[in-house]
């Protein structure tokens, strides 16, 4: 493959037909901050990351949100695949959190090489089963792990040499819960000497410890 397609992570050799299909599209380069789409959008294709990050949200009825996913290269973003398959529109709102490049496959391309590429099905299907296995995970710890918990291990994995730099409400949003329970228990946790924080920041002290309460369901 070349072109933007040799940088394609995850992307199965495919045969020529679909490679020259897609070899074709044009790469977008997306500054952070961008809207990709918002609830009731109508799905215009299927995105493929080729660097940076996107991050899809739920917002509930009182204005709550909730990190549901991460896409970054490699995997897809299953709103995408289920509004082109099954036509239902966007649920959620997309936000690229990082400088991306990212190449969009319109609908009608995409349709016919599912139909037409078996390399191409595969690859949307396999990154589709990743992704749902991804989401019961979410569900299961916004179901039945402590606050506490999924607090801990959103600073041990987030963390970038020991610091992760968000605010409160948005460390609300990726653990599915309130900003005024995220400051609470951050100051617990400031206080037990495992934390320290700063405005927008959050610096990890004792991050074995933090493990071994991410652990504790």
């Amino acid at each position: 493959m070349t072109g933007w397609l040799a940088r394609a992570t995850g992307l199965p050799p495919l045969e020529p037909a679909a490679a020259a299909t897609l070899g074709r599209l044009a790469v977008s380069e997306v500054p952070a901050g961008t809207v990709l789409f918002h609830p009731g959008d109508t799905v215009k294709g299927f995105v493929i990351v080729l660097s940076g990050r996107v991050e899809v949200f739920l917002t509930g009825p009182t204005g709550r949100e909730i990190l549901l996913y991460a896409v970054e290269p490699g995997q897809s973003c299953i709103q995408s695949t289920l509004g082109l398959l099954g036509g239902e529109d966007y649920s959620g709102e997309a936000v690229v959190r990082s400088d991306a490049s990212v190449v969009l496959v319109p609908r009608d391309i995409f349709l016919a090489l599912m139909e037409n590429s078996s390399a191409f099905r595969r690859f949307v299907f396999t990154a589709f089963a990743t992704r749902m296995q991804s989401m019961m995970h979410l569900l299961e710890r916004v179901a039945f792990q402590r606050v506490e918990a999924r607090l801990a291990q959103c600073l041990v994995e987030r963390a970038e040499n020991g610091t992760l730099n968000a605010t409160h409400a948005e460390i609300a949003t990726m653990i599915g819960t309130a900003r005024e329970v995220v400051s609470r228990r951050l100051d617990a946790l400031e206080r037990r000497g495992l934390i320290r924080l700063d405005r927008g920041a959050v610096h990890v002290t004792d991050a074995g410890t933090l493990a071994n309460l991410a652990a504790d369901i």
